[in-house]
């Protein structure tokens, strides 16, 4: 079944570019924004690798099942990554990488397939 998208990907994306731009100029993106911002990303990363071996947990955001592999119908998923909304933002937009989130602490993952360091990023950088 291919992922459902609850945010329309234009004010998605507006929004995405929005946050991001804010957080960049030290500051914090209006709740809403960044609420449309992690949703709009995550149903991206469902788009593009749907599947249901991986959870993909921003909270209080939103969370999304990708990768094609095992998939779970109870408990906690066989693999689970889970950041902040900034932390999220940054690896989908390319300004920061997995690896380097995750040696950072900004990144919990478990599980054979959480690495998503090849599946980022989702959008370019955010131009000034």
């Amino acid at each position: 079944m291919p992922a459902r998208r609850r945010t329309d990907p234009a004010e998605g994306l507006a929004a995405l570019r929005s946050a991001v731009r804010t957080i960049e100029e030290g500051g914090t993106p209006a709740r809403p924004v960044l609420a449309s911002a992690v949703r709009y990303s995550l149903e991206e990363l469902a788009v593009r690798y749907p599947g249901g071996s991986v959870e993909v947990r921003v909270p209080p955001f939103a969370a999304v099942q990708v990768v094609d592999g095992p998939r779970h119908t109870r408990g906690t998923p066989p693999a689970v990554v889970e950041m902040d909304a900034a932390t999220w933002l940054a690896l989908a937009t390319g300004t920061l990488t997995f690896d380097a989130a995750r040696a950072g602490g900004r990144v919990q993952a478990s599980g054979q397939r959480a690495d998503l360091g090849d599946l980022l990023p989702l959008v370019p950088p955010v131009q000034a």
